[in-house]
C-alpha cells in the first residue's frame, strides 16, 4: 500500500490528458502485427478435416437460416391481418437475430460467414484463400436451397401462393432502385463485419470490449427494416437463390439478377473502404 500513492501519479502520467477517448491504447499499437494476406490457392487446404468442417459448418447453418427466416415470411404472409403476426419488425428481427445466433455459433470453425457477400468481400481483403472462398459460396447456396425446401415442404400450396419468400423488386420501384439497395444494404453489413472482426482494433481497444456477432446481427435488422418494402431484402445471394431456386417464379428469376451483382458491389466497395481509407493498407511501409 505504500507505493499506491506512487502507482496512481504514474498511470495519471502514463497518457497525455487531450488524447482521445481509444486513442492512448494506441501505444500498444507496436506490439500488433498485420497479419500476411492468404495465398490465393492453398492446395492443402483440399487434405485438412478443418476445411471441409468449415465448410459444412457454412452449409448447417445458412439451412438454418433459410428455414427459420423464410418460415416467418410464411407466417407473416398467409395471414389477412398483419397485426396477428410478427408483421415487417417480426421478419426484421428472424433475419437479424438468426445472423447474430448463427455468427455466434459457427465464428470459431468458419468464421460464420454465412453469406457469399460477405465471403466475396473479406475474399477482396485477402482474408481468405479463392479456394476456400468458393467452397464456402458452394455450401451456403445448396444449405439455402435445402432450407427453403423444407420450408416449402410444410405447405406446398401456401409457399406458391404468397412469395416463397423470393426476393423481387415490389411494385413502385425500378429495378434500378432495387440494385442501389441491395448496393447499400450489402456495403453496411459488409463494413460492420470488418469493423467487428478488425484483430487490430481488438487490440487497440482491449478496453471496449466488443461481441462481434452483435453489431453484424443488428446491422442485418436495421438494413431489412429499410429495404423489406423495396426488395425484400437480399443482401445474401444465397438467400435469394435459395428461396428462387425452390419457388421457381418467373418474376422472381427476372430480378434475380439484383440480388447477386448488388450484394457483391456492395461487398467489393466495402472491403475497399475498410482496407484503403480506414486501414490505409495500401499505403503503409512493408
Amino acid at each position: 500500500m505504500e507505493h499506491r500513492e506512487e502507482d496512481v501519479r504514474l498511470g495519471a502520467n502514463k497518457y497525455s490528458e487531450r488524447q482521445a477517448i481509444g486513442i492512448a491504447a494506441q501505444s500498444q499499437d507496436k506490439d500488433y502485427k498485420e497479419p500476411p494476406p492468404a495465398p490465393l490457392f492453398e492446395p492443402g487446404e483440399l487434405m485438412s478435416w478443418s476445411f471441409y468442417r468449415a465448410g459444412i459448418a457454412e452449409f448447417v447453418a445458412t439451412f438454418l437460416f433459410l428455414y427459420i427466416t423464410v418460415l416467418t415470411v410464411m407466417g407473416v404472409s398467409k395471414s389477412d391481418s398483419k397485426c396477428s403476426t410478427v408483421g415487417i419488425q417480426g421478419i426484421a428481427w428472424a433475419f437479424g437475430g438468426m445472423i447474430f445466433a448463427l455468427v455466434y455459433c459457427t465464428a470459431g470453425i468458419s468464421g460464420g460467414h454465412i453469406n457469399p457477400a460477405v465471403t466475396f468481400g473479406l475474399f477482396l481483403a485477402r482474408k481468405l484463400s479463392l479456394t476456400r472462398a468458393v467452397f464456402y459460396m458452394v455450401m451456403q447456396c445448396l444449405g439455402a436451397i435445402c432450407g427453403a425446401g423444407v420450408v416449402k415442404a410444410f405447405g406446398k400450396t401456401l409457399y406458391q401462393t404468397k412469395g416463397g419468400g423470393a426476393n423481387v423488386v415490389n411494385v413502385g420501384y425500378t429495378n434500378g432502385d432495387g440494385l442501389g439497395a441491395e448496393i447499400i444494404g450489402t456495403f453496411v453489413l459488409v463494413y460492420t463485419v470488418f469493423s467487428a472482426t478488425d484483430a487490430k482494433r481488438s487490440a487497440r481497444d482491449s478496453h471496449v470490449p466488443i461481441l462481434a456477432p452483435l453489431p453484424i446481427g443488428f446491422a442485418v435488422f436495421l438494413v431489412h427494416l429499410a429495404t423489406i418494402p423495396i426488395t425484400g431484402t437480399g443482401i445474401n445471394p444465397a438467400r435469394s437463390l435459395g428461396a428462387a431456386v425452390i419457388y421457381n417464379n418467373e418474376h422472381a428469376w427476372n430480378d434475380h439478377w439484383i440480388f447477386w451483382v448488388g450484394p457483391f458491389i456492395g461487398a467489393a466497395l466495402a472491403a475497399l473502404y475498410h482496407q484503403v481509407v480506414i486501414r490505409a493498407i495500401p499505403f503503409k511501409s512493408k
